[in-house]
Formats: structure tokens, C-alpha cells, sequence
């Protein structure tokens, strides 16, 4: 039996559109993992734009178990690296076991802040070796105010290092009356570590999302009172 040229171009057509289906970038979703580790945190984010970012990487220890569910996640997800890995903070539930992460599935940038400031948690070994394997890498302490360039979604810091962002965002800044009869509690100075913590905010058209770590109330009230710094009407 042969083949006209026709049938065999049509053919070739019809193979060419399966392959152009198949390998077509997934729908422009932003989509949110929450990764199940151990006591503390790991949020995977993967933008529109198929770029990633990782915030912290919940316990180390444990024959690196949420390591193995962090790059299980990863994968199913459909990723090849982690465009950005944000250590929201230092403490051991959070900063996990980095180095091992980063043996197991590519990292590009890490984000934190900057030398580690402590109340004797006892974090300083796991520090160290995280640190190590950072200082090699390309890397930067983000403050208040910045952008992490993830591409397809709006990344801002709206805090960091014990402090927030010091003006409202564009179409926030509104007066809260609840502030009229909520006194700001006291910072806990024990608990250094949590008020480092780095915070989020994810805006998607009109899809909001706050992360802020660990931070505690007397900060997340400056970022409420007496004007909410990040409340947008819609």
C-alpha cells in the first residue's frame, strides 16, 4: 500500500499539533502548596509564569524526611529547580536541612536576613551549615519595601528583620477603627527569631495572599494601626 505525499504531510501535521499539545505551558494559575513537614513551614509557589519560590524548609533531621517531601512536591508539581528558597526566619522548624535540599533538587537564589541575630534557640550549628552552602550561592537579605522577582506575580516584603514597611501599599492606607480599642501588645524579646520573620504579600489581579511567618502581634498590629499599610478595597 503507498502513501500519497498529501497523506503523509497531514500525517506529519497531525503529529507535529499532539507534540505542540503536549508540551504546552500549563494554564496560567498561580498554585500554592502547602507541604505537610514537621512542626514548622514549607510553602511552595509556582507563578503563572512556571517560576517557583519556596518558603522555608520545616525540620531537619528525621533521615531528611521533609527534605524527601519538599522535592516529592516539587516534582509533582512539575518543576526541574526552585527559583527562589525565602528562609523566612532562622528557627529549626523553618530553615530545615537546606544543604541536603539543595544536594537533592537545584536552587538559583536564596533569600533571608542576613546574619543570624538570636536568642540562644540553640540554632546556631544549623546556621552554620546553612550559611556555608548559602554564601556560595547567589544570595541577598531582603528589607521591607523590596520585590522578590519572581515573574507571572507580585512578591512584596512587608516585613523583615523586626521591622514593616513604613508606607501604606498603592490603594491601602485607609483609617482602621478597629485600632480605637485595640492597644498593640508588647514585642516578646525572647522570641527574636520569630519577629525576624520575612512577610509576603502575593498579589494576582485581584487574588491577595499575606504570609508572615512566625511574626508576632505587636508587629502584625503596626502593619493594622492606626491605618492598615496592605488593605486594599477591591
Amino acid at each position: 500500500m503507498h502513501r500519497k505525499d498529501s497523506d503523509v504531510k497531514i500525517a506529519i501535521a497531525f503529529l507535529l499539533a499532539a507534540l505542540f499539545v503536549c508540551a504546552a505551558p500549563a494554564a496560567n494559575t498561580l498554585d500554592v502548596y502547602v507541604i505537610d513537614v514537621e512542626g514548622g513551614k514549607a510553602l511552595l509557589v509556582v507563578s503563572p509564569s512556571g517560576e517557583s519560590l519556596l518558603v522555608d524548609a520545616g525540620w531537619p533531621g528525621y533521615n531528611g524526611r521533609d527534605v524527601d517531601r519538599i522535592v516529592e512536591a516539587a516534582k509533582a508539581a512539575g518543576l526541574k529547580q526552585i527559583d527562589y528558597f525565602v528562609a523566612s526566619h532562622l528557627d529549626l522548624d523553618h530553615i530545615g536541612d537546606v544543604p541536603l535540599l539543595i544536594s537533592r533538587f537545584p536552587i538559583r537564589h536564596i533569600l533571608d536576613n542576613g546574619p543570624l541575630q538570636t536568642t540562644g534557640k540553640g540554632v546556631e550549628g544549623r546556621y552554620k551549615t546553612y550559611a556555608e552552602v548559602r554564601d556560595k550561592m547567589d544570595h541577598a537579605a531582603v528589607k521591607p519595601g523590596d520585590r522578590i522577582p519572581i515573574k507571572g506575580v507580585d512578591v512584596q516584603v512587608v516585613a523583615a528583620g523586626r521591622k514593616v514597611i513604613d508606607q501604606p501599599l498603592k490603594g491601602a492606607g485607609a483609617p482602621n477603627p478597629a485600632c480605637a480599642t485595640a492597644s498593640q501588645p508588647d514585642e516578646i524579646k525572647a522570641d527574636l527569631e520569630d519577629n525576624m520573620s520575612i512577610g509576603l504579600l502575593y498579589t494576582l489581579g485581584k487574588f491577595r495572599m499575606l504570609d508572615l511567618a512566625d511574626l508576632e502581634a505587636h508587629f502584625e498590629h503596626e502593619l493594622a494601626c492606626p491605618v492598615n499599610l496592605g488593605s486594599v478595597k477591591q
